[in-house]
């Protein structure tokens, strides 16, 4: 959480403003007073089956987790004791017949269960279940949102059943599939610390375990490889502070997924600032193509990655572009106006519906962000501007540019612990948040989601589902499949993975 308010209280450069303080206020009122108020529900069987979350939703899938917990208990950190057991997902098209069932084959305190097999624009009703008790999703209808489905059926019940509906998959034939994931903050020992906020206590890893960082991005990297991936775009942030210890590390865990510059590409964060020892972060990844930027092209897909923060200091003012880099980039894309273009670069352009105050440190600064919007608005190739930072999985459109997703896609150091999945087809794409499933990730991903006092989930996981899933129809016939297979997986750090669903629900790869 360091990059949402990275200097001190007391630094002017990154305090919001008074109106921004008072819209976060008025926003998380409800989900702080339903906290204070209402007490904990009784759980039969003395067991808590909560935090039930629809993290992914394809045309043909859908991934379902929860946690389950002894109610009453208190592991030292204000959490709960898990409870190991089974758990299960019930479904169906009708709320009051669930006649499906996927399960897991072990029991386990950190479910993620998958459903397969579903059909493009059907409407599924479900239940997951632990030991017969229902699930309770995520309470993001206090701030308007909603962690469990795409309609709020069954929200406010005891345990649903919930709803989602399937969308249509992108027209045509699959070309590629790319991950995007940023702010892996390799060297980072404490999670959801706040510079000046020293109420807001941070999380550490269990002693004994992988520091997570390096659990996480080990994870991703693994679960990208699992679901397809032929490409990884990193957006930044591969550091916690610029050391060179620490990107030596991050090289080697990303070169886990294949070579650089062939099968992944990486941009610089506030966090890999250039420091007293020099600009490690070059020293790492070597130099750029151009003035803090490059330009690659996979089978008719330009990809073009910008850095950001090219600069010294402490990482807590807007990010920006030299004016060198920022005039090559304008150029590259009037030579090219129309060709299918992806552009990744660690700062977003704008920050929208931010439950937390929102600090000019939180965004590109905001001249040149209207200098790219109206370079995309000409440039009508471009389709997908992936950004990281505010470590939250968030979908905007501007009307200035309309033809371009801005992504911001959260951290996948912590909760919620995953990455973007882009399935590049000839007539349209689609962008799907899948977490990683080590059994050490999952449990990870449950600790570190009391950041901020408990409230990292209305933040971080997207307030709806089209935040983290969605689907954009356009023409993308120009790009082609790779000439060559991207190179064979190699474990980024040999964990365990999650259980496996049972047999009669696979848990497969997006389509070829």
């Amino acid at each position: 959480m360091r990059c949402c308010l990275p200097v001190p209280l007391g630094a002017l450069a990154g305090v919001p403003g008074p109106c921004e303080m008072l819209r976060s206020a008025l926003l998380l009122a409800p989900a702080l007073l339903r906290s204070a108020t209402v007490p904990a529900p009784r759980h039969p069987r003395s067991l808590a089956a909560v935090h039930l979350e629809l993290v992914t939703l394809t045309e043909d899938r859908a991934v379902i987790t929860w946690h389950t917990a002894l109610p009453g208990t208190d592991d030292g950190t204000g959490r709960m004791l898990p409870a190991v057991t089974e758990g299960e997902v019930r479904y169906g098209t009708h709320p009051a017949h669930l006649n499906r069932t996927a399960g897991e084959d072990r029991p386990t305190a950190h479910h993620h269960v998958e459903l397969t097999g579903l059909e493009p624009g059907q409407t599924y009703y479900y239940q997951a279940r632990s030991r017969g008790v229902p699930a309770t999703p995520t309470a993001l209808h206090l701030v308007r949102g909603n962690a469990a489905g795409t309609s709020r059926h069954g929200l406010g019940s005891p345990g649903g059943p919930y709803s989602f509906t399937t969308p249509q998959p992108p027209p045509g034939r699959h070309l590629l599939s790319v991950a995007l994931c940023n702010d892996l903050h390799i060297g980072e020992t404490v999670a959801g610390l706040v510079a000046g906020a020293p109420f807001l206590r941070g999380v550490a890893q269990r002693a004994g375990l992988t520091a997570h960082p390096a659990l996480m991005t080990g994870a991703v990297l693994d679960e990208a490889h699992s679901r397809g991936a032929q490409l990884l775009l990193a957006a930044g942030d591969i550091s916690a502070g610029g050391g060179p210890a620490d990107l030596a590390e991050a090289r080697r865990i990303l070169d886990g997924f294949g070579t650089h510059r062939r099968d992944y590409f990486v941009v610089r964060g506030n966090h890999d600032r250039t420091t007293e020892e020099g600009d490690t972060f070059t020293r790492a990844f070597g130099p750029p193509d151009g003035p803090g930027c490059f330009e690659h092209e996979v089978g008719g897909l330009r990809i073009i990655g910008l850095d950001t923060y090219d600069k010294r200091g402490n990482g807590g003012d807007a990010g920006g572009l030299g004016a060198e880099q920022l005039a090559w980039f304008r150029r590259r894309l009037r030579a090219r106006r129309e060709q299918p273009t992806v552009v990744f670069g660690h700062h977003p352009l704008t920050v929208r519906d931010a439950l937390f105050p929102v600090s000019p440190g939180q965004r590109l600064d905001r001249s040149q962000a209207r200098v790219i919007l109206r370079a995309y608005a000409a440039a009508p190739g471009v389709f997908l501007h992936h950004a990281g930072h505010t470590h939250r999985n968030k979908r905007t459109r501007v009307a200035r540019a309309p033809q371009v997703t801005l992504q911001e896609v959260g951290a996948a150091k912590e909760y919620p612990g995953g990455f973007f999945l882009l399935r590049i087809h000839s007539g349209g794409y689609a962008l799907n948040f899948f977490r990683a499933r080590h059994t050490e990730a999952l449990e990870w991903n449950e600790r570190s989601r009391r950041q901020a006092g408990g409230l990292w989930p209305y933040h971080a996981l997207g307030r709806t589902v089209a935040d983290r899933n969605s689907v954009a129809v356009r023409d993308l016939s120009g790009i082609s499949r790779p000439a060559q297979p991207s190179a064979p997986p190699r474990s980024s750090q040999g964990m365990t993975a999650a259980p496996n669903p049972r047999p009669d629900v696979a848990r497969g790869t997006p389509p070829p």
